[in-house]
């Protein structure tokens, strides 16, 4: 159920990731998710992600892409909107 739980968030990050399309826009957003949640890269190795030839699987599975989209930020609920539930946490309870 772990590895489940990790595989989902990957795949959420790939779907966010596609849905910014061009390395134009995964750069600025990252930056700002970046500034916003302090989480401390500097703007070249956003760069280097956001510019990175991989598909969209393996640039969604970079640290600088794990860390910034990080299941804290996953699960939070933004308006109205639902968050990602851990499945295992919904599963134990």
């Amino acid at each position: 159920m772990q590895e489940f739980g990790a595989w989902l968030r990957h795949k959420i990050r790939v779907i966010v990731i596609k849905q910014w399309k061009t390395p134009k826009t995964i750069y600025r957003n990252l930056c700002y998710l970046n500034e916003k949640n302090k989480n401390g890269y500097d703007h070249e190795s956003i760069y280097k992600v956001a510019n990175s030839r991989l598909g969209w699987y393996r640039q969604s599975g970079m640290n600088v892409v794990n860390f910034i989209i990080s299941p804290d930020l996953l699960e939070n609920k933004i308006k109205d909107g639902a968050g990602l539930l851990n499945p295992l946490n919904y599963y134990l309870r």
